[in-house]
């Protein structure tokens, strides 16, 4: 089992950047999948990135590629969602999850309480 605490949101204007973090606890930690969602107001949660326990591979959905760089540290437990660029839409309640594979799709296996990003415009 995996307990998950985000933090590092805010409000940042147009253009700015924002470093998310996330705790993890549990010794599963390393062997996990750990990706980053969000969910805007009256969405649908949408995934955004993924990376693998070993760090080595990563991927984004196409809306925050060149922007936004998922990276973990394994020795400290934490993921971190590096975030440049921002736009008004990338406002949301930003999650970590540790997560699995199903099909094409990345599902949540535990989640943290999420952190609020807001960007103005």
């Amino acid at each position: 089992q995996v307990q998950l605490v985000e933090s590092g949101g805010g409000w940042v204007q147009t253009g700015g950047s924002l470093r998310l973090s996330c705790a993890a606890s549990g010794r599963t930690f390393s062997s996990a999948a750990m990706g980053w969602f969000r969910q805007a107001p009256g969405k649908e949660r949408e995934f955004v990135a993924v990376i693998n326990p070993s760090g080595i591979n990563t991927f984004y959905v196409e809306s925050v590629k060149g922007r936004f760089t998922i990276s973990r540290d394994n020795a400290k437990n934490a993921v971190y969602l590096q975030m440049n660029s921002l736009r008004p839409e990338d406002t949301a309640v930003y999650y970590c999850a540790a997560v699995h594979k199903e099909g094409r799709s990345w599902l949540g296996d535990y989640w943290g309480q999420g952190t609020q990003v807001t960007v103005s415009s």
